[in-house]
């Protein structure tokens, strides 16, 4: 089984054109083979093939009570929320088996999330990622594969799978097998019986002519055996059922080995001879084609020279216009630098003279309104108030205070009028 994916980093078709990886400013357009849209099938049996290396039938779907997908599950579009489901829950699992710690998605998760964490978890492997993760949200894809190949990889390193050489089983031929019978004489039993240091050397070889020559030279022991003998008193009816009876023991059966060199041979005499003669009609057939074929590039070749000639002075003048064309581009996109500078500039001193405008409109919207003296003035008014309120506070607290001290007064006199002793009292003593 190859891993084709491990090499072949997924790429994009778009508007029928085939584009690279990484599509934008300055990018390099790959020619791709009329075989690149079906390459994720084969990425995807691929996948399958090692997902069962992996057991990821007995660790994985019976533990999440999860179908097995097809071979061309993720190639094709069936439902995309079950196929990302699908995506994400072996992604995990397969990152999980490379040694690297990762949660189980669930069914409510970010994608984006998601995804991205897939993806930084593949480029930490050493694996390249440059196609946008959007790529990844419908479930299927080539990009899909991609990304599911690179991590069942990434697991079978981790766990020490290697491949191995191919052991094919030896398959052995099971030689025909020809129930024996009494009656019957093949040709092997004459041979083991009359030319068995013939077959030594060559193994299931019957020479039928050592046969005759053998049955040759018994017939003539037999007939010299037999000279004396000139009339035969056998009878007629006993010679008839002795013939019957031995008659099944004289047939001889050939069987045909297909691995016999001479029929090899004789087949490649005949394909040869079947190759000539078809060559002799085809080669007439083809220098003919090859002589018209010939006549026809000449006469092109001729209509070429004279269609060049006669348009000799229209192709410089097109080459003029050309060199004219390409002058008046370059002149134009000179200007067109100039232009854009000064657009720039007026714009700057467009954004200048906006700033400088606001400016002046507050000022003067400041200058004319009234507001700010109004409130002056009424600041000033509540001002003049509240310093009158304070002068009758004052007044009123020191009206209270010489209130205070002029009683305090009055009462210190009336104290000390009460303590003066009368005189007709101190002369009674």
């Amino acid at each position: 089984m190859a891993a084709a994916a491990a090499v072949v980093t997924p790429s994009g078709l778009e508007d029928g054109v085939p584009r690279s990886r990484g599509e934008g400013a300055g990018e390099v357009i790959v020619e791709r083979g009329p075989g690149a849209a079906y390459h994720m099938f084969v990425v995807m049996e691929d996948l399958v093939e090692k997902l069962k290396l992996l057991r990821y039938e007995e660790e994985l779907l019976r533990k999440s009570n999860l179908k097995p997908p097809s071979r061309h599950y993720f190639a094709l579009p069936t439902n995309p929320g079950e196929q990302f489901y699908m995506f994400c829950t072996l992604a995990a699992w397969l990152i999980n088996k490379a040694g690297r710690p990762f949660e189980q998605p669930q069914e409510y998760d970010d994608p984006n999330a998601t995804i991205s964490n897939i993806l930084s978890e593949l480029r930490s492997f050493g694996r390249t990622a440059d196609f946008p993760p959007s790529k990844l949200k419908s479930g299927y894809g080539e990009h899909v594969c991609y990304v599911l190949d690179c991590l069942a990889e990434e697991a079978l390193k981790y766990i020490g799978f290697t491949w191995k050489r191919p052991v094919y089983p030896v398959e052995e031929l099971e030689e025909e097998i020809v129930p024996e019978d009494d009656a019957e004489v093949t040709l092997n039993k004459v041979d083991e019986e009359f030319v068995e240091e013939e077959t030594d050397n060559e193994e299931n070889f019957i020479d039928l002519n050592v046969l005759k020559a053998q049955t040759y030279h018994l017939d003539m022991n037999e007939s010299a055996k037999q000279e004396d003998i000139l009339e035969s008193t056998t009878d007629a009816a006993e010679w008839s059922l002795e013939v019957e009876r031995v008659l099944p023991q004289l047939k001889v059966t050939i069987r045909t080995d297909n691995k016999d060199w001479r029929i090899h041979v004789d087949q490649m005499h005949q394909h040869k001879s079947g190759i000539e003669s078809a060559l002799k009609e085809t080669k007439g057939f083809l220098d003919k084609l090859h002589n018209e074929i010939s006549r026809t590039l000449e006469k092109i070749g001729s209509r070429e020279k004279y269609i060049n000639n006669q348009l000799e002075h229209l192709v410089q003048e097109y080459r003029a216009a050309q060199a004219q064309l390409s002058e008046a581009k370059e002149r134009y996109q000179q200007g067109n630098g100039g232009v854009t500078e000064r657009t720039r500039l007026l714009s700057e001193v467009t954004e200048e003279l906006e700033k400088v405008k606001q400016e002046m409109e507050e000022k003067g919207s400041s200058m004319t309104d009234g507001a700010p003296l109004v409130k002056i003035k009424q600041s000033l008014t509540k001002l003049k108030q509240e310093i009158i309120q304070m002068d009758i506070r004052t007044g009123v607290v020191e009206h209270t205070l010489l209130q205070s001290k002029l009683k305090e007064k009055s009462n210190m006199t009336r104290d000390m009028h009460a303590t003066v002793i009368p005189e007709s009292a101190i002369g009674s003593y």
